[in-house]
């Protein structure tokens, strides 16, 4: 199944991100998930949230550019060697990754992933059949 991820341009300044995390705050938004990545002069900032399509809004509504994508929620064990697992299990089925996030759950020794791939679609075919937990946004918003 797949989630929303928040895509938020952000300037490469003192203080965007703090704005950016307190603005949610603010309107009871929670971050689960993060991932920022940047250039010199401005980063792209991923957010899984609790409410994405308020916190698109409100974003808007406080000038940042931002958009709604689909990603998946992958579910795997927190020990050696699963992610490279994963991985390979991908690559066989020629499925490209644009960029991958985690988080871990405290005390269930899982953990989760948040994929953006080329073909959202086939990767939930393959993931699938090959017995991978995906999460909805539900149970994500609950870790």
């Amino acid at each position: 199944m797949k989630i929303e991820q928040l895509s938020v341009f952000v300037e490469n300044k003192t203080g965007r991100l703090a704005n950016i995390a307190v603005n949610l705050g603010e309107i009871n938004i929670n971050i689960k998930a993060i991932s920022l990545a940047d250039t010199s002069e401005f980063g792209i900032l991923r957010l899984v949230v609790s409410d994405p399509q308020r916190a698109k809004k409100m974003l808007r509504d406080r000038g940042f550019t931002v958009s709604l994508t689909e990603v998946l929620a992958v579910k795997i064990m927190d020990q050696p060697g699963e992610l490279g697992r994963l991985l390979q299990m991908m690559e066989k089925n020629n499925l490209n990754i644009e960029y991958v996030y985690g988080l871990t759950e405290s005390n269930k020794n899982h953990a989760v992933l948040i994929f953006g791939f080329d073909d959202l679609d086939k990767a939930m075919v393959v993931l699938s059949e090959n017995n991978v937990t995906l999460i909805s946004m539900e149970e994500l918003v609950s870790i």
